[in-house]
């Protein structure tokens, strides 16, 4: 793509204009390659803003790899709560435990053991050796594939397996081998802050005079747009028990099968194998499929459930469009149940809970408290 006297040129603009305007972010004040590989997890899939306040309250309570290995894995959850893909917390403590029982809680520098920790793929894993080691691994994400494609007017579908080779090898070659761990954050910055997915700032960048879409005069149409996979509708209703002290049923994570792939519709998956509310998926009415849900269950044996509709809310999980009918149940006491929890609605945030599950109680807390009418008989 470029060679010579332009990629040296190329490689001193990209990196002088990192050292200018690269944002003061937390995990770039360090080079331990802990708090680095925290970052690179945390940011998977989340924005950078929105992981800020979660990276330094989860390092005040998790502060090194043998505190994060030897925590109660509800705890692990409850400061990722809020994050969403829950299966990063996981595989971030397993593979704590897996670099205190094989590298004697040091985190591994050489490739194939850090690939072979839970969680890590080769982007994470050259991310982590570059910043924190100075190893010359070149990064690859959607930010950096994006920037490749411009410079280099490449069309189709970047993820197809042999052009994201392609792309992997590019970013190898343009690599400054004497600042690797800068050089990968600053052609990561330039596609998270410069050249956008849409309206790319090109004035502004430092690579512009490189940049072959630039010259063919549409950058936005590099690289092509991906098909999106079609989304799906499901429609779900959860019952929210509440007692005149202000207290709430929670069932126990929900196990998965795993020999066979979740429907749309898997509670499960929806709820990030976490505390939730009893909900269900629903086909055709929803009051009266909750109650048919709920009707062998302990605290409904005393009477009729009366379902009180709270206001609908929206939740968004990967292609899926959840469309939540949250039903408020006053009852005087909630009878013991096996694996659930009894728990105050303002105290959740003692307990890992999916944002859908933070949603449904916050719609609950919205509404005014019950009159102690409601409570009776029930």
């Amino acid at each position: 793509m470029l060679t010579g006297r332009e990629l040296a040129v190329f490689r001193r603009k990209l990196l002088d204009w990192f050292g200018q305007f690269q944002r003061e972010l937390p995990w770039r004040a360090s080079k331990d390659p802990y708090r680095i590989w925290i970052s690179e997890i945390m940011l998977q899939q989340t924005r950078v803003a929105a992981v800020i306040p979660y990276y330094d309250r989860f390092l005040s309570r998790f502060p090194d790899v043998r505190t994060l290995a030897g925590a109660p894995p509800e705890e692990v959850l409850r400061f990722w709560s809020g994050l969403g893909y829950y299966s990063r917390a996981r595989n971030l403590q397993k593979a704590a435990q897996q670099i205190v029982a094989l590298h004697e809680g040091v985190f591994p520098r050489d490739e194939k053991s850090v690939l072979a920790l839970p969680g890590i793929g080769k982007y994470t894993a050259a991310a982590i050796l570059s910043i924190a080691f100075g190893e010359t691994r070149a990064v690859l994400d959607g930010n950096v594939a994006r920037v490749l494609a411009r410079l280099g007017a490449i069309r189709g579908d970047l993820r197809e397996s042999r052009r994201w080779q392609a792309l992997q090898k590019t970013a190898g070659e343009l690599l400054d081998r004497k600042a690797p761990g800068d050089w990968n954050q600053a052609i990561m910055e330039l596609g998270a802050m410069v050249c956008t997915p849409r309206a790319p700032q090109c004035l502004l960048c430092p690579a512009a005079k490189f940049c072959r879409a630039r010259k063919l005069g549409d950058p936005e149409l590099f690289p092509e747009k991906r098909k999106k996979r079609e989304t799906v509708q499901i429609l779900l209703a959860a019952a929210v028990l509440l007692t005149p002290r202000g207290e709430t049923l929670l069932l126990p994570p929900p196990r998965v099968k795993k020999e066979a792939k979740p429907a749309a519709d898997d509670i499960a998956t929806l709820v990030s194998r976490m505390w939730h509310f009893p909900t269900i998926s629903i086909r055709k009415d929803p009051g009266a499929e909750l109650k048919a849900f709920l009707a062998g269950s302990p605290f409904a044996r005393n009477g009729a459930l009366n379902l009180e509709p709270l206001a609908p809310l929206r939740h968004a999980v990967t292609y899926r469009n959840v469309k939540m009918l949250p039903f408020r149940i006053a009852i005087a006491s909630i009878p013991r149940i096996h694996g659930a929890k009894v728990i105050s609605l303002e105290e959740f945030s003692t307990l890992p809970v999916s944002n859908l599950t933070r949603k449904i109680a916050r719609a609950a807390l919205s509404q005014l408290p019950l009159a102690p009418a409601a409570f009776a008989n029930r």
